[in-house]
């Protein structure tokens, strides 16, 4: 049987308003709040235990401030998902990796300067993983701006033949939405847009023998 990963990402709190699809792992690449308060991961660990999915995957994202400050909280009140920050899990027959961290953003959570500090978080991740969740684009894929500019990780870019994802997962840049078939199959699921609305809708895909395929929208 096919598995079915639904991706999200960039809820900002926004979480309630999206119209999220049945599948077996639900997948979040970061930013489910607004400023990482403590009421705001409650609210999110809340509603994210009340999704039907049997497996539930998370990454932290620039806005999540409290898994930076705070991480034992953090994750205590995330609840029971699996939480991943440079780590990974095999679940649903099928390998994950995810991080939080990103090229640096103003004053954000999670960031580190473009080179070599980056360049050793994606060494870390193991080769032949079949699905990459960071919350940083990679360098040129789904990561332009609204002004033009190319934002996404130089370094995660120079990692991915490595690593060789056969599905990557990500967000951060709202404008930037949508799906490249890669390979790798790669995605930026940002739920909001630049006006954080619940604008864009969640990234179903489904995984078989032959690998992963997009089923909506679509």
């Amino acid at each position: 049987m096919p598995v079915r990963l639904v991706c999200l990402s960039d809820t900002h709190g926004r979480h309630a308003d999206l119209d999220v699809p049945a599948g077996d792992v639900l997948v979040h690449a970061g930013d489910f709040t607004a400023r990482g308060l403590e009421r705001e991961v409650a609210d999110f660990g809340a509603w994210i235990a009340t999704q039907p999915h049997a497996h539930k995957i998370v990454v932290a994202g620039n806005h999540d401030f409290l898994f930076e400050r705070e991480p034992e909280r953090a994750r205590e009140l995330l609840g029971d998902v699996v939480y991943l920050q440079d780590s990974g899990v095999e679940l649903a027959g099928l390998s994950f990796w995810g991080s939080p961290w990103q090229p640096w953003f103003h004053d954000w959570a999670f960031n580190l300067q473009r080179g070599p500090e980056l360049a050793a978080v994606w060494a870390r991740a193991p080769a032949g993983v079949d699905v990459l969740v960071t919350h940083s684009p990679p360098m040129g894929v789904l990561d332009r701006t609204a002004w033009g500019r190319r934002v996404g990780c130089e370094a995660l870019r120079e990692a991915l033949p490595r690593i060789a994802p056969r599905l990557h997962v990500f967000g951060h840049i709202h404008e930037a939405y949508g799906v490249v078939a890669g390979p790798p199959l790669s995605i930026n699921a940002c739920n909001c847009d630049l006006a954080y609305r619940a604008a864009n809708a969640p990234v179903a895909v489904e995984w078989s023998p032959e690998g992963p395929r997009l089923v909506a929208p679509g």
